[in-house]
């Protein structure tokens, strides 16, 4: 009967308070919004949430011990954990029922003993709250092994201390919060710093007006990891008292009680109402920085225990009087609050002192019983139930304590002010010294633009000077030279002629003159134009006025102002030609017929007569000129002499070949790019002379060449130069080790119908070289074509609309389909559908009937179509 009023009791209280452990307990929007309004620098308010000991229940599998002396009998406990009760037998037809906030099974693992009993606990620490977790039980049935196990070897049996310090650490900021901890033990009615074992009396200060305890001897460890946490719980550990008993062998002698003090920092604002006329609008005041304060305390209670059971004796027997009289003082206290008596005992022991905000005070609190099954023990459970059932009655005021820190915020404002005026500091200095920079950097940059303008003016006023003089030398030589030609051909055709002798030659001695005239005119003009650009340099210098790189541009000024000074007169007569243009755009470089022809009437065309004239080494100096124009002009006329066979033997001993190569390797002009890849590409239609190409890294600077530009005229010059190559059987392989084929195979990117032309030849020309070598037994293995990745872009323009395009590329696709180890990956590459269409479509007869025999050849083919059902 008391057992049902008991339970009919905790049902109706279950009513009114809910009973589940994880429902974290939030401040209701009202109280939420006092905390906030208020003023105090003690209690965030006067009222509090009303919150009720939560207690559970755990169940203690059989020990070893148990199992072999207690295996006729059943156990004392029957757990309902669906509806949270537990029976406990009295025999085997009566049993008391009672229910709790949770129960656990023998099987019921760490973590979620954790998650419910312990976790809103710690939450609510976590939101200011105080909270306390409490283990409960007959020695040896398993309190230290649920709060207090470290989880070394199994990191799945971390006990409730562990797992409460991992979630703090968790969800605070150390740079604005703190975590501090205090490890004791009540051992003998005496308080003991177990992480100081010489510091083992400890006095408890009870604050008068608040009524808050404080242990200010205790050591305080700030936690800043949880490695060093779980250093100070084994250090802790190792300096408890525990003995060896009849019923636990080590049993705790002492209550364990970890303290974790939580200090964060908030943020809160106060709101006042402008005006009682508008009440829409409110001033919103300053913010000032809150400091929320709150403890959680772990308790890990040493186990009641009988005498005669635990058999102890001697000092041993006085540890366990002890122990009892702490816990009947503490069920006294439970008891008391229970049954809402006026006087609650809370003096009789330290550890109720020491609980006196655990229970029936501002704490969240939460209660865990051990109890084993043994029925040998059935008086010790009922004892440990009934204690908690009483705990369960016990009503808490749940409070955050809350201050304002204006320390911290002073300590905040002066640390940023400190900071905003280092870099204040730090960027007037910057500023400083950028300005002195860029101001050393002007004078600088405006001395070498004077000192480089003058030696400019100096060195071309030298130059002409010395220009002019070999001129009038070269002509007065030259003159006098005519001079005694004429008075002896004079003399030998007055001879025969009867003639006056020097007729002639008064004529070239007149036109002479005239030359000698132009030239003095040309040296009047010179100097002219040279005090114009010194004038012009006075007025640079005096305004400052320099082109966006610091210099002012001397040298096109004196370009412009000696366009017709140009060395010696066959080189004046030469440049004349280039800069009229007779020849120069007129070159393909790649056919292998020539663009020049004799004219009609006989003539031979300008670059002919300027080749006989001039002569070949000094068209080819001409390609070192300084002059770009000069320069682009002179490989132009290169590129169309390399354009008749009868000329390239003669360019390439004269050096031709070697200084085409250094022009793509030395000049990033597109112009003469372009130009000298044209000549490269009539000279590579000799044999010969495609080994001297590869020979000079001439495939290396085709590449690079091809990789770095974007005009389609220089890439359809580079791809006719390398597809020439591509059709000699000795360069095959060097050809490809070079990257010749990836260049080739990287210009489709152009997508220009003549580039596109040119890199279908060179697959054409290295496709049939293959098939010969593969023929005549030279090579074996797959095409390195194939190897290269070309066969996707083969097949894809296989029916190219352009005619030249799709030419080349059908004789290449017939061509790698020669050889039988090619055949697997053409067929998986959609190639055999090309093959067949060649056969049946393509307009060349020759093209066609190749495709025909190739597949009519191939095993591989023709195995192929019969399984694909091709009538062929």
């Amino acid at each position: 009967m008391a057992s049902t009023a008991c339970r009919n009791g905790i049902v109706q209280k279950g009513n009114s308070k809910s009973s589940s452990f994880k429902s974290r307990p939030h401040p209701s929007p009202s109280l939420g919004s006092a905390i906030r309004r208020s003023s105090s620098a003690s209690y965030a308010g006067n009222d509090g949430v009303p919150g009720r000991v939560r207690v559970a229940v755990r169940l203690r599998p059989r020990n070893a011990e148990e199992t072999v002396a207690d295996a006729d009998f059943a156990d004392c406990v029957e757990l309902q954990t669906e509806l949270k009760r537990l029976k406990l037998r009295k025999n085997n037809w009566d049993s008391d029922t009672y229910e709790f906030d949770e129960v656990f099974t023998e099987s019921a693992s760490q973590k979620r003993v954790y998650e419910v009993v312990a976790k809103p606990v710690v939450e609510s620490v976590l939101d200011g709250y105080n909270g306390t977790v409490m283990a409960y039980g007959q020695t040896g049935t398993g309190k230290t092994f649920t709060l207090g196990r470290l989880g070394d070897e199994d990191t799945s049996s971390r006990g409730i201390m562990v797992r409460s310090m991992e979630d703090i650490l968790a969800d605070v900021s150390l740079e604005s919060d703190s975590v501090s901890v205090s490890y004791l033990q009540l051992y003998m009615e005496t308080i003991q710093d177990l992480l100081d074992p010489a510091n083992d009396n400890i006095s408890i200060v009870e604050d008068p007006k608040t009524g808050d305890v404080s242990l200010p001897g205790a050591t305080l460890v700030q936690i800043r990891d949880q490695q060093s946490f779980t250093e100070l719980l084994r250090w802790g550990e190792a300096h408890r008292v525990a003995a060896n008993t009849k019923l636990n062998t080590e049993s705790s002698r002492s209550h364990a009680i970890l303290m974790i003090h939580v200090k964060r920092s908030v943020v809160g604002r106060e709101e006042d109402l402008s005006s009682e006329i508008n009440h829409a609008s409110h001033l919103i005041k300053p913010s000032k920085p809150l400091v929320r304060k709150s403890k959680l305390v772990v308790v890990d209670l040493a186990g009641s225990e009988r005498i005669h059971k635990s058999g102890s004796e001697g000092h041993m027997l006085e540890e366990a009087k002890s122990i009892n009289l702490s816990l009947s003082a503490l069920g006294k206290c439970i008891n008391a609050l229970a049954e809402n008596s006026a006087h609650v005992p809370l003096r009789d022991s330290k550890l109720t002192r020491l609980l006196r905000d655990s229970f029936g005070g501002t704490a969240r609190t939460s209660l865990i019983v051990t109890i084993g099954p043994s029925p040998r023990h059935r008086g010790e459970t009922a004892s440990t139930i009934l204690f908690g059932q009483r705990a369960m009655k016990v009503e808490n005021m749940l409070k955050i304590k809350e201050e304002f820190d204006y320390k911290s915020l002073s300590r905040r404002l002066e640390i940023q002010l400190d900071k905003l005026i280092v870099e204040n500091e730090r960027q007037q200095k910057a500023f400083d010294d950028e300005v002195e920079r860029i101001h050393l950097e002007a004078q600088n940059r405006i001395s070498e633009v004077e000192r480089n303008f003058a030696d400019a003016l100096e060195k071309e006023k030298l130059k002409c000077q010395m220009e002019y003089m070999e001129s009038v030398k070269k002509l007065e030589e030259k003159m006098l030279l005519n001079q005694q030609k004429q008075e002896s051909n004079g003399v030998i055709h007055d001879k025969y002629t009867g003639e006056e002798p020097g007729a002639s030659a008064a004529e070239d001695i007149a036109e002479i003159r005239k030359l000698l005239q132009n030239e003095i005119h040309m040296r009047k003009t010179a100097e002219e134009e040279l005090n114009k650009l010194k004038s012009r340099l006075g007025q640079y210098t005096e305004s400052g006025r320099v082109n966006s790189s610091g210099v002012p541009p001397p040298w096109d000024i004196i370009s412009r102002g000696f366009p017709a000074i140009e060395g010696s007169a066959e080189t004046l007569k030469m440049q004349k030609c280039l800069e009229r243009g007779e020849f120069g755009n007129t070159f393909t470089g790649l056919d292998k017929h020539s663009q020049f022809r004799d004219s009609g009437n006989g003539q031979k065309a300008p670059i002919t007569k300027l080749f006989e004239q001039v002569g070949l080494h000094k068209i080819l100096s001409l390609l070192e000129s300084e002059d770009a124009n000069v320069r682009i002009h002179a490989v132009k006329v290169v590129a169309n002499l390399a354009a008749e066979e009868a000329n390239q033997e003669k360019i390439v001993e004269a050096g031709g070949l070697s200084s085409l190569l250094m022009l793509l390797r030395s000049f990033e002009d597109e112009t003469i790019r372009r130009v000298a890849a044209g000549a490269i590409a009539n000279l590579a239609m000799n044999e010969a002379n495609q080994e001297l190409i590869m020979a000079q890294g001439g495939i290396s600077l085709l590449s690079t060449t091809a990789a770095d530009a974007e005009d389609p005229q220089t890439l359809r010059m580079v791809a006719g130069a390398i597809a020439n190559l591509c059709g000699n059987d000795k360069l095959q392989m060097k050809l490809r080790s070079e990257g010749g084929i990836r260049a080739l195979l990287g210009m489709v990117r152009c997508g220009h119908p003549d580039v596109l032309s040119q890199v279908a030849r060179g697959i054409a020309n290295f496709a049939k070289c293959e098939s010969r070598a593969a023929t005549q037994g030279v090579k074996s293995g797959r095409s390195l074509l194939v190897e290269d990745g070309a066969l996707p872009w083969i097949v894809q323009n296989a029916n190219n609309e352009a005619a030249p395009i799709r030419r080349h590329i059908e004789l290449a696709l017939c061509h790698l389909a020669q050889h039988e180890v090619n055949a697997r990956e053409m067929i998986s590459g959609g190639a055999l559908w090309e093959l067949v269409r060649i056969s049946r479509d393509c307009s060349r007869e020759d093209i066609r009937s190749l495709a025909h025999r190739t597949l009519s050849s191939s095993l591989t083919f023709r195995a192929e179509m019969r399984r694909l059902r091709i009538e062929f």
